[in-house]
C-alpha cells in the first residue's frame, strides 16, 4: 500500500486524558461518588489525568495520570465521552474520558492514603448532586455526559490502529 502524506503540516492538537472513577455511597447503595481533583493550574475540582505526550498511547496516559494523581492503577479501555476543546485559554484539544469503573473498599483506601503531587491541592470524592457546585462548566458538562455513558452502557472501545486496547 502506497501510504501519502495527506497533511504537510498537521495541526499540533493537545490529547487529554481523564478517568471516570466512582465509589458507591456506603451510607445509600442508590448513591455514588466521582473522584475529582483540585488542580493548582485552575479553579474548580476535575477528572483525574493530563495530557498525553508525544507517541503516548491514550490509554496509558490516562493510567499514568490516574497513578500520580489518586495512587489508583486500573485497567483503561472504554471511552465514555470525548470533548473538542477550541483553542482559547489552552490550546486546541481532544479530551477523552475513560470509564475507571466502580471501585472496591481497598481501592478507595489506596485513594485516601495517597499524597498527590504538589500540582493536586487535594483529591475529593463528590456526590452526582453536588458536581455542578464544584466544577467548571465545561468540566461539569463533561462528566455529565461520561455519568450518562456509564450508566447506559455506551461507551466504546479504545483501538490503537484497528486494534482494540486489551482490558487490564
Amino acid at each position: 500500500m502506497n501510504r501519502t502524506r495527506l497533511m504537510s503540516r498537521p495541526p499540533a492538537r493537545r490529547s487529554g486524558q481523564q478517568v471516570f472513577v466512582l465509589l458507591e455511597d456506603p451510607d445509600r447503595a442508590d448513591d455514588f461518588f466521582v473522584l475529582l481533583v483540585d488542580p493548582v493550574h485552575r479553579e474548580g475540582l476535575t477528572l483525574p489525568g493530563g495530557s498525553a505526550e508525544q507517541d503516548e498511547l491514550p490509554h496509558l496516559a490516562a493510567r499514568r495520570h490516574l497513578e500520580a494523581e489518586t495512587g489508583l492503577v486500573l485497567g483503561l479501555r472504554t471511552v465514555l465521552t470525548i470533548d473538542y476543546v477550541p483553542a482559547a485559554e489552552f490550546p486546541e484539544g481532544v479530551d477523552f474520558v475513560y470509564a475507571g469503573g466502580m471501585l472496591t473498599p481497598q481501592q478507595a483506601d489506596t485513594v485516601r492514603r495517597h499524597q498527590p503531587p504538589a500540582d493536586i491541592r487535594g483529591l475529593h470524592w463528590v456526590p452526582q448532586s453536588k458536581l455542578r457546585e464544584v466544577m467548571a462548566d465545561d468540566q461539569y458538562r463533561r462528566v455529565d455526559d461520561a455519568w450518562d455513558a456509564w450508566e447506559h452502557g455506551a461507551g466504546l472501545p479504545l483501538l490503537i490502529q484497528g486494534v482494540p486496547v486489551p482490558v487490564g
